[in-house]
């Protein structure tokens, strides 16, 4: 289990640090779970799946689609058209204030 959780942080660019910080888990969760010490209980489960927006079947096993459909071709895309003058910087602005908007989704 500890290694999907390795490969969603790594597919989506972030560290174990940032998913503390979205869900309001302790780090210590984290680093027992790395060791093999424990495994996080159903409802720590259901947090860090939301936080990456997949199921917890797919966090557990590794099997089944994942809720997101967000592909990373679809981010390149995405972060091409933010690049140079085809968005002023009110729209650029808009368009960040809705990335946090989402980002801030994950931490219920």
């Amino acid at each position: 289990m500890y290694e999907i959780f390795l490969k969603l942080l790594e597919a989506r660019g972030v560290k174990a640090a940032d998913v503390c910080r979205g869900t309001g888990l302790p780090s210590s969760l984290f680093s027992e779970w790395k060791r093999g010490k424990s495994t996080p209980k159903a409802d720590k489960m259901k947090k860090i799946a939301d936080y990456f927006g997949v199921t917890v079947d797919y966090l557990v096993t590794g099997e089944g689609p994942e809720a997101s459909s967000v592909k990373p071709n679809q981010i390149e895309t995405l972060a091409a058209h933010l690049e140079g003058d085809d968005l002023s910087e009110d729209e650029l602005e808009e368009i960040m204030n809705y990335v946090e908007f989402i980002k801030s989704r994950r931490k219920k």
